[in-house]
């Protein structure tokens, strides 16, 4: 990606942190002096956000075109500045950003933020991704459980502009040559790299020891023996090159997650009707797109093939594990229920399972 004029003028990552009050105990109330229109009749600027890299190109992939149909559709309306791979503000900081107004939109993964937004928890709910996996239409922008979940997302400021229509492949549990897993039996004691939450709770009636690792981190932490195996999408066994280090795959559909578009909930509302028209049109396009064309393209056609062909033994559970895993992940739907409000859970799993 082209570096924009104000990297290229010296603007670098510590000086932005230091003006968004990040990691260092300020909070920026209208956003830093370098983002001011330099005269009124400047036009604003929306500067958006990933963590994500190059090297996951079934996901930047429609991040990429996102901000192609903004910028595009932005001209004489606004000017637009994104910046992926973490260099502007790293995962964990991204959502501080966006609160402090430094960045205006971001891309994130829903797994990695459903402590702090726990409806997004119903992206990932064990035995249930799978009708999610399976029924993209029923997150699409506008739907009821998109809706539902916005809803919710409004108490604590935020906006969710699309969920890029539906969830990607179920996230499987991935060990290397030391240490097959291939049964839910072989979990026991076992240290599993862990992300989400929900799918934390699902292992525990398994004795698993959950770790959670950023997948920037697995690589290193599969190879050093920190953890014996991974609970990971595909794409990021593709795009960390986590196929180096593993062998087996055991394709229990244990959770799943979302990469959505997220914005400032009263932002949104005071942005005007042109600029709101853009990100709406780009977004559309995200909605009706991304989510689909990554689990048949990228996924079927191209990133399983090439791992089988490499030597990836698949391991598809049994009906006995699988029936043992819908039964136990259970209590997990009541307790993330407990976490959002006990309607509210109820009403976005009816939606989820299509019940509504």
């Amino acid at each position: 990606m082209k570096q924009t004029k104000r990297a290229q003028k010296g603007f670098s990552r510590r000086d932005f942190l230091k003006a968004a009050g990040i990691g260092c105990g300020a909070v920026a109330v209208s956003g830093p002096m370098v983002f001011v229109a330099r005269n009124a009749h400047a036009l604003d600027t929306y500067t958006g956000t990933t963590y994500l890299t190059p090297a996951y190109k079934d996901l930047m992939w429609g991040i990429n075109k996102f901000n192609e149909i903004l910028k595009q559709k932005s001209q004489g309306v606004f000017n637009m500045d994104f910046h992926d791979s973490g260099t502007l503000v790293k995962a964990d900081e991204q959502v501080s950003a966006l609160r402090a107004g430094t960045i205006q939109y971001m891309f994130h993964t829903s797994s990695y933020i459903t402590r702090s937004f726990k409806i997004l928890g119903i992206t990932g709910l064990p035995s249930l991704v799978e009708d999610l996996y399976e029924h993209g239409d029923r997150m699409k922008m506008e739907s009821p459980l998109w809706k539902l979940m916005n809803d919710s997302l409004a108490k604590d400021n935020i906006f969710m502009l699309t969920q890029g229509g539906g969830v990607l492949e179920p996230e499987y549990i991935w060990s290397g040559n030391n240490k097959k897993i291939d049964s839910l039996k072989d979990l026991q004691g076992k240290k599993i790299r862990v992300v989400g939450y929900e799918a934390t709770e699902a292992l525990k009636p398994y004795g698993v020891a959950s770790v959670r690792v950023p997948s920037s981190e697995t690589y290193l932490a599969l190879q050093r023996g920190t953890v014996d195996g991974a609970v990971a999408n595909i794409s990021t066994v593709m795009g960390r090159r986590l196929f180096e280090q593993i062998k087996y795959c055991y394709k229990l559909p244990l959770t799943a997650f979302t990469i959505a578009v997220y914005l400032l909930k009263d932002k949104w509302d005071k942005m005007d009707g042109k600029s709101k028209a853009v990100f709406w049109e780009a977004a559309q396009w995200f909605d009706q797109n991304y989510a689909k064309e990554i689990n048949s393209k990228f996924f079927n056609d191209e990133f399983w093939p090439q791992l089988k062909k490499g030597g990836l033994e698949v391991v598809t559970p049994s009906a006995a594990d699988l029936k043992d895993f819908a039964t136990k992940s259970q209590p997990v739907w009541d307790w993330w229920k407990n976490e959002v409000g006990g309607q509210i859970g109820q009403k976005a799993i009816d939606y989820a399972l299509g019940k509504a």
